[in-house]
């Protein structure tokens, strides 16, 4: 599976973006996915992640209420819709599949990366 991040951009606070993770491979769908984010001199943290139904996510304290995270196995992509965005969120945001297993927290658990897209929120 490949998987390529789109969406980013700079935005001042209080806008929204909306990010999308266009996957290859028709085992996309069986896949659990997730987002990631990375500030300069912090270490990777999880922001959302869904399972391959959909039916069940998970958020971060930090997002939890602004972020949406969705998915669409038949284009498969995967989305996040980020609302109110804040300076803090600035980062490079990427997406993530694991091929077993549900829904995951960890960043160890994925298999497929992208490659990232920059998010930068102004004050």
């Amino acid at each position: 599976v490949q998987l390529q991040a789109s969406g980013g951009g700079l935005v001042q606070a209080g806008g929204s973006l909306r990010l999308s993770c266009a996957a290859s491979g028709r085992t996309f769908s069986t896949y659990a996915t997730g987002w990631f984010r990375q500030a300069p001199g912090e270490e990777r943290e999880v922001v959302a992640a869904i399972s391959w139904t959909g039916r069940t996510s998970y958020y971060s304290d930090s997002v939890k209420g602004r972020f949406t995270v969705s998915r669409d196995n038949v284009k498969n992509t995967m989305y996040l819709q980020m609302n109110s965005l804040k300076p803090e969120d600035t980062a490079v945001y990427y997406c993530a599949a694991r091929s077993v297993g549900g829904l995951a927290r960890d960043d160890y658990a994925y298999d497929y990366w992208g490659q990232g897209t920059q998010v930068t929120v102004s004050s």
